[in-house]
């Protein structure tokens, strides 16, 4: 056995480097990281031949005191923290102690700084790891480093470098994420002595998107925004016609810092999922305010990843405030025609407006009739309400969808008048007159001299998917028994999370019994389910709550349902009769996201008589 020898302080600065400073991208981080905690209000990066010739980074924060120039570039010295304790509270983006001293260690570094109350600035000169120079010089306030010949004493490291080009790249995407979640501060990039990114620092998020990524993607961007007891999240998703094949156009900051979340990111394309076009990815910009004492930011070396306290709290946040944003803007897309109007000789479906509607004047005796006319009164509107509402998929809308009349009653005494002083109505979806069926996969439909396409198919499915999903939200899953059990053998580690979640089985409709070491049982399952899904299923149960964690409830795997619910939904080419189309869209019209199937799809396009004309040449 070889014996134990202790590392010279040069050589395991060359091994925190290979950790901490992985390419020109990583020094130009960590080196912008510092400028922003220092509250730098314009820094200027400046790069050659990819960042591996030469990193110059310029800014005007508080800069080093003369005395701790020095010490800056020893390993574990900060000026973020003081004590252990402080790594579970930490509100900057360094804290560490290990950027400067890794930087140097790898390349030939000067730094120039100057503090406000220092009539001049101090430089310092470090080449791989061994200072060179330390003198007073006249500077600007705030901090200059320049990073030349990075990696010229690790050979090895050099070979592991993209091109130039690529390099370029990365420094140029991590510039434009910081810059995102600064919009105070002005960032200057400059590569080869070529302008290639500048932004303002004027306050606004908008401003800097706009300079980043054009005017066409500001255009499609809706602003989504949730807070709860411990933590804040805001942001902006992008439509559509913005998603890419990948996913580089998203963005996470917690805290301001900038990190890579598959929590957080599932959370943002589960609920865009409803409405986005098939294989593709949503632009978003995503900002997590958290109390630092509910995070854990000490879990990798770059600080790209981040461990949240309650993952499941976090994903139903975020999945909260994408989902409603996205969800109120398809309406108003899609259903703009829909006026306010009174509610007196309309058709109960209409939206209207809040209005005073009558006034009923009472008998002297009002005191020992009150309560008999408003019986009366609350009847004859509840007669009214259930005449429109009679069929059950109907009654079972919820509050936002629902036709819905409230009464409210006021008393003038001195008048003897009962006043009935509002009526609200709320609706989502209009009421349709089916005209027929078009190669017997598309249901056409009219309203307010507009022509509505329903995809047949898309329709069912997305029925059958929310029925499903609301089952399970209910407690109401219909299942069925097995006429042979069926044995699933689980690992130690599968077997833990079923038995803490069995509750969470019997909501989703599997009802099931241990069998022996680490096995289950299955005797009853969810109707919706054939013999080839139903192991399938339980697995992704099991597999959403090893990502999620435990809990009372969890949505099961998305996908999963959305292919039951397709695969038992009526097909294109098949022939409906009008009762069964008619009954498909009130379905339809029963949900709370009528306008998407589970893959993406639309369900129901409208046509404006204004665009049947155009394209007719009546107009122009």
């Amino acid at each position: 056995m070889n014996r134990i020898n202790l590392l010279d302080e040069h050589t395991w600065n060359k091994i925190a480097a290979g950790e901490v400073i992985e390419r020109p991208y990583s020094v130009v981080k960590e080196l912008l990281e510092n400028s922003i905690d220092a509250n730098s209000k314009n820094i200027t990066i400046e790069i050659e031949e990819g960042g591996e010739k030469s990193i110059k980074i310029l800014d005007d924060g508080y800069g080093i005191y003369a005395e701790d120039i020095e010490k800056a570039f020893l390993p574990h010295a900060t000026s973020k923290i003081k004590d252990s304790e402080d790594i579970f509270k930490i509100s900057t983006l360094g804290f560490r102690g290990e950027a400067l001293a890794s930087i140097a260690s790898v390349s030939k570094t000067i730094l120039k700084s100057r503090t406000i109350s220092s009539p001049m600035g101090r430089e310092i000169c470090i080449e791989g790891g061994t200072k060179s120079y330390i003198k007073d010089v006249g500077c600007n306030i705030g901090t200059s480093i320049e990073v030349k010949d990075l990696f010229y004493n690790v050979p090895a490291r050099q070979k592991f470098l993209k091109s130039k080009q690529r390099e370029t790249s990365f420094i140029s995407d991590i510039t434009s994420r910081l810059a995102l979640v600064n919009s105070m501060v002005s960032f200057k990039l400059i590569n080869n002595g070529k302008k290639v990114m500048h932004t303002y620092g004027t306050g606004n998020c908008l401003d800097v998107i706009r300079a980043l990524y054009g005017k066409d993607t500001v255009d499609n961007l809706n602003y989504f925004e949730h807070h709860s007891d411990t933590s804040s999240v805001y942001g902006y998703i992008g439509n559509a016609d913005i998603s890419k094949k990948s996913r580089n156009r998203q963005s996470i900051f917690v805290n301001k810092r900038y990190v890579k979340s598959s929590l957080i990111t599932a959370a943002v394309e589960n609920a865009f999922k409803s409405f986005l076009t098939i294989n593709k990815f949503p632009f978003f910009i995503l900002f997590l305010d958290i109390y630092p004492e509910y995070i854990d930011v000490n879990v990798h070396p770059a600080k790209s990843e981040i461990k949240f306290s309650n993952d499941r709290e976090i994903f139903k946040l975020v999945f909260g405030a994408v989902h409603d944003s996205i969800k109120s803007v398809v309406k108003e897309s899609l259903f703009t025609n829909l006026e306010e109007k009174s509610y007196e000789n309309e058709d109960p479906i209409k939206k209207v407006e809040e209005k005073e509607v009558t006034q009923i004047t009472m008998p002297l005796d009002f005191d020992n009739n009150f309560e008999k006319e408003k019986e009366s009164l609350s009847k004859s509107y509840s007669d009214y309400d259930n005449v429109n509402t009679s069929n059950n998929s109907v009654n079972d809308l919820n509050e936002e969808n629902k036709y819905n009349v409230d009464v409210f009653y006021s008393y003038n005494k001195e008048t003897e008048d009962i006043k009935v002083s509002k009526i609200k109505e709320k609706v989502l979806f209009p009421e349709l007159n089916i005209i027929g069926q078009f190669n017997n996969s598309y249901i056409l439909a009219e309203y307010n001299k507009e022509l509505y396409i329903i995809d047949q198919h898309a329709a069912h499915e997305k029925v059958l998917f929310e029925k499903y999903k609301e089952e399970i939200r209910n407690n109401k899953v219909v299942i069925q028994g097995l006429l042979t059990p069926i044995l699933i053998e689980l690992t130690n580690d599968e077997f833990i999370y079923y038995k803490e979640n069995q509750d969470l089985f019997k909501k989703t409709g599997f009802i099931s019994e241990e069998f022996g070491d680490n096995s289950v049982c299955l005797r009853e399952v969810p109707l919706i389910l054939d013999d080839k899904n139903i192991k399938s299923l339980f697995f992704d149960i099991l597999n959403n709550l090893k990502n999620l964690g435990s809990g009372e409830i969890v949505d099961v795997k998305y996908n999963k349902i959305a292919s039951l619910a397709c695969k038992a939904a009526v097909k294109a080419n098949n022939k409906l009769s009008t009762i069964e189309m008619k009954s498909l869209v009130k379905d339809l019209k029963a949900l709370n996201e009528p306008f998407n199937c589970p893959h993406g799809r639309p369900t129901i396009i409208k046509i404006t008589l204004n665009e049947l004309e155009k394209r007719f040449k009546r107009i122009q």
